[in-house]
């Protein structure tokens, strides 16, 4: 057995014996995944003004085909084969080396940093739609610090805790949703035309939005740990959350569609207004009360996600051992938990840009190397127990990569020319990328050696 599998066979043990960890049951993790994949419709408002309706309907069809499925499938025979806590790091260091598990584990926490200033932006514009009084001035930090804290305070309670609680949150986020979708049917015009002409056409930018909306399966891979039966729970999670973020991504949409609205009078956050114009202003607000939920729901699913990657570095030795650190009651890591809560409450006033191409940049790389363990596991594990195994064989597991890296290729050339302020985004994503490399030379000079 080679020193890797060693390690991970003992992990398995370890987390075998910590029975109050492995208590995320399917229901939960699947509320969990829709959160930290999609948190609601939000956001796919701007692939309506872009492409019109039709076209919405089957980039929203077709993205998951090439994007998610393959990823779902990828994440559920690495989940259910290596069900150990660190999730993607695990599985990108065991497949290919410390090296390509420390770029993995950078490349997402890197991309943290924008990902987990969005959300509580969001929050406090969604409030302000609500009541402009209580985000003027300071109050509107003061909000978006206490919702970190508050997401933070839920994820020391444990996974458990998190799994549970997006149940809950998922049925609040998606009734005013199943509202409109009720209210649009009844006011249905199916003779007026599906797509006005549009005044900002942009297909590939539609479908690259798309892509966006449909990242993050691998997320709470990071959790196995404490998910009870991770062998079984995972495949079933995949598949379950696929067709909850397809159904309620298509469903409004196409509600809406059959109306006759102008589709270019879709902007960010148009939702509100589609609420307002089917159901006065009881829905609106609805409507952006749920958003707000949707902000709560995403970042309290990403840092239980987030929060396991310091503690799985710190026992390789590259952070830290003070990052260990577990409750005895639920075995959260709680000095990662506070530590990376404390480092995006700094973030968060910085009010990052919400980028796509950093996001695709970053996300995408992790995601590819994911797919590149998948083969070389295939490879240098045969024998390995795989309770979900994708279909094909070897060729099978390196064919499923190619369409997220076709995707991912045309993302980054469509966005090339974006910046922030005079820099180019890709010029960034380019320096996070060499720091990646830099970190992990570094870090070797403080790394224990193991002993032979």
């Amino acid at each position: 057995m080679s020193n890797s599998a060693a390690q991970s066979a003992a992990s398995v043990t370890a987390a075998a014996k910590k029975s109050p960890r492995a208590k995320l049951t399917l229901l939960p993790l699947i509320a969990a995944t829709y959160f930290v994949v999609a948190g609601g419709p939000y956001g796919l408002e701007d692939i309506v003004q872009k492409t019109g309706y039709r076209a919405t309907l089957v980039i929203l069809l077709l993205t998951p085909l090439l994007w998610s499925i393959p990823t779902a499938m990828m994440v559920s025979e690495l989940a259910t084969s290596i069900p150990e806590e660190g999730g993607f790091y695990i599985w990108v260091r065991r497949g290919l080396g410390p090296f390509w598990g420390y770029q993995e584990t950078w490349l997402t926490l890197a991309g943290s940093v924008f990902e987990m200033a969005l959300y509580p932006n969001l929050f406090v514009d969604y409030i302000g739609r609500l009541a402009p009084p209580l985000v003027a001035g300071h109050r509107g930090l003061a909000l978006g610090f206490g919702m970190i804290a508050l997401c933070a305070l839920w994820n020391l309670v444990g996974s458990r805790a998190v799994g549970q609680g997006s149940v809950f949150l998922n049925i609040a986020l998606l009734s005013p949703f199943a509202a409109l979708i009720g209210l649009a049917l009844f006011h249905a015009h199916p003779g007026l035309p599906l797509a006005a002409p549009l005044h900002h056409a942009d297909l590939l930018g539609g479908i690259l939005i798309a892509m966006w909306n449909y990242m993050g399966w691998d997320n709470m891979s990071t959790v196995a740990g404490e998910v009870e039966n991770p062998q079984r729970t995972y495949s079933r999670t995949m598949l379950g959350a696929v067709i909850l973020v397809i159904a309620t991504y298509l469903s409004p949409v196409a509600a809406v569609a059959r109306t006759g609205l102008d589709p270019n009078a879709w902007v960010t956050g148009g939702w509100v207004d589609v609420g307002r114009f089917f159901g006065g202003e009881a829905l609106a607000i609805a409507i952006t009360v749920a958003a707000v939920i949707g902000s709560i729901g995403t970042f309290g699913g990403l840092m239980m996600s987030f929060t396991r990657l310091p503690s799985v570095m710190a026992a390789d030795g590259f952070l830290p051992k003070i990052f260990t650190r577990e409750s005895s009651r639920n075995g959260t890591p709680w000095v990662s938990v506070i530590a990376c809560a404390a480092f995006w409450a700094l973030c968060f006033p910085l009010g990052f840009e919400h980028s796509l191409l950093l996001d695709i940049l970053l996300s995408g790389l992790s995601v590819l190397l994911e797919f590149a363990a998948l083969a070389a596991l295939r490879i240098r594990e045969p024998r390995m127990e795989r309770p979900y195994r994708v279909p094909g064989g070897l060729f099978g597991a390196i064919g499923i990569g190619v369409p997220p890296l076709a995707l991912m290729i045309a993302g980054v050339v469509r966005n090339s020319r974006e910046a922030v302020g005079h820099t180019s985004e890709l010029a960034i994503g380019g320096a996070i990328i060499a720091a990646g490399i830099a970190f992990y030379y570094f870090s070797l000079l403080f790394r224990p050696r193991s002993p032979a």
